[in-house]
């Protein structure tokens, strides 16, 4: 039987392939950007071609790394960007429009309208989730009401939509799997995530044909085989997961009480809380962490929409800096006299504020602050917004308020020992970074090596974590107090309402 393993990270902003080996270590890896679409003012949108075509080629290139051949790998794992959605036809597989992204606020007006109509409620007890642009059932609803001839074609039984993993399935496996996974489902706004079946009631009210819908399955599933013409031989997908999910899974956070934290475009915190979804009264989401034989393992999500999304502004947009590992030498150096705060809301405030109209600001500028203030300022903001999110979690679970919780991270900006520091510091509490930063990848490697039989049970793979360092608060009570003070005055400024 073949050894090795293959995850597909597809992103928000590029596409990853890594080659794993039956011990889940990495082997080779190949990545590619991809172009950002900004047609509007608030709307974000990515070609779904690049999309697959990012996939095939990272692909390709990390078994050439590897030296390895399709025949060699026993299954492919998928994770993904969340909440972006495609629509495309049956036969042609071509979309019928651009894939409107998860930062994507175009929707707003319409959340709002459901909002006034009362439907928060329902959204709330069926999904787990809130009447914001953020998630794709809204999104679809516009593609429907506004790409010429798409409704007539939907309710004809000629198109298909899915999130990218779904997408990216259906291209892989030559159109013979229409299918996603119970986590990607579960963020839809369409997905009664404790019947764990579409909602009659939310489907009707967003007019949107059940036709469209893909089948939903388990993380570790049979999702069909590759195209034999695409890598030389049929490959098959069996490993299922939205990118936060997956990053749970690598980080083995199988038991209630354990919390990870991703830092990547954005920042998302998932808080285990078994069996029981627990309904939020802090404006989290309650999603599905992972679901595996049949069975739903719940979590607690906070969701913050820019964390390194604001060190690429700070590069792409200011040009204060040629890369993003400038930021660290910059924090350090940073003026201490100056308390500089950015909040970064450029496609609005995610958890717990909910606020789609509220936009970026800094705050406390002198004729002295510079790009090493606004360096600072950019890292201090992720330390920040994860505390909002834990404190919202500590007011929602009995298992957090009892513990002193260490939380594990992951993601691009995890390489900063300077931000990992602060985050301590500002949480008071231990943060572990693994051994593993790729964590994503490698829940999405897990699955698929489970479902073939490759790898251990989830409580056996736990054994397997292991941590590169851990962070202890050092940050002087009165001083850490002070600091998130301001923060929280400078988001008073910025909310829309």
């Amino acid at each position: 039987m073949p050894r090795h393993l293959v995850a597909i990270d597809q992103g928000t902003t590029s596409t990853r392939s890594i080659v794993f080996n039956e011990a889940l270590q990495p082997l080779a890896s190949a990545r590619q950007e991809f172009t950002q679409h900004y047609p509007q003012s608030g709307w974000v949108e990515h070609d779904p071609q690049d999309l697959l075509n990012t996939t095939l080629a990272t692909c390709r290139s990390a078994l050439q790394k590897a030296g390895i051949q399709a025949a060699d790998v026993a299954g492919i794992g998928i994770t993904n960007q969340r909440e972006t959605v495609v629509i495309w036809d049956k036969d042609s597989g071509k979309p019928v429009y651009n894939a409107i992204v998860w930062q994507d606020r175009r929707t707003a007006g319409y959340c709002q309208q459901l909002r006034e109509q009362g439907w928060d409620r329902t959204i709330r007890q069926q999904t787990g989730l809130l009447a914001d642009p953020y998630f794709s059932g809204t999104k679809v609803r516009w593609l429907l009401e506004h790409v010429a001839g798409v409704r007539a074609q939907a309710e004809a039984g000629q198109l298909r939509m899915g999130t990218v993993d779904t997408w990216l399935i259906w291209h892989l496996t030559g159109g013979r799997v229409h299918a996603t996974d119970a986590t990607n489902a579960s963020r839809t706004l369409l997905f009664n995530i404790h019947e764990r079946q579409w909602s009659t009631a939310l489907l009707e009210k967003l007019e949107i044909p059940p036709g469209l819908l893909p089948e939903v399955r388990d993380c570790a599933d049979d999702f069909g085989q590759t195209d034999p013409a695409l890598f030389g031989a049929a490959i098959p997908i069996c490993g299922v997961a939205g990118d936060q999910h997956a990053a749970t899974v690598g980080q083995a956070c199988f038991q209630p009480g354990m919390m990870k934290s991703t830092y990547g475009t954005g920042c998302f915190a998932l808080l285990n809380t078994g069996k029981t979804a627990v309904d939020s009264h802090n404006n989290l989401l309650t999603t599905i962490a992972y679901q595996l034989n049949g069975k739903p393992v719940y979590a607690l999500e906070g969701s913050i929409f820019i964390a390194g999304a604001a060190v690429q502004w700070l590069r792409d947009g200011l040009k204060v800096i040629r890369d993003a590992h400038e930021t660290q030498a910059l924090a350090e150096a940073a003026d201490p006299h100056q308390q500089v705060y950015l909040v970064p809301a450029f496609v609005g405030l995610g958890a717990p504020y909910w606020d789609p109209d509220a936009r970026g600001a800094l705050f406390g500028m002198t004729r002295n602050t510079g790009p090493a203030e606004l360096a600072r300022a950019t890292l201090e903001s992720v330390g920040y917004q994860t505390r909002d999110l834990l404190e919202a979690m500590k007011a929602d679970s009995n298992t957090l308020r009892k513990t002193n919780t260490v939380l594990r991270v992951d993601g691009g900006m995890t390489a900063s020992d300077w931000t990992l520091q602060f985050l301590a510091d500002m949480l008071d509490s231990p943060v572990d970074r693994p051994q593993v930063l790729e964590t994503t990848a490698l829940g999405a490697a897990y699955l698929a090596g489970l479902q073939r039989g490759l790898l251990p049970e989830p409580a056996e793979f736990a054994h397997q974590w292991a941590l590169e360092r851990r962070f202890e608060p050092g940050m002087d009570a009165t001083l850490r107090e002070r600091k998130y003070a301001g923060w929280q005055d400078a988001v008073r400024r910025t909310l829309s309402h």
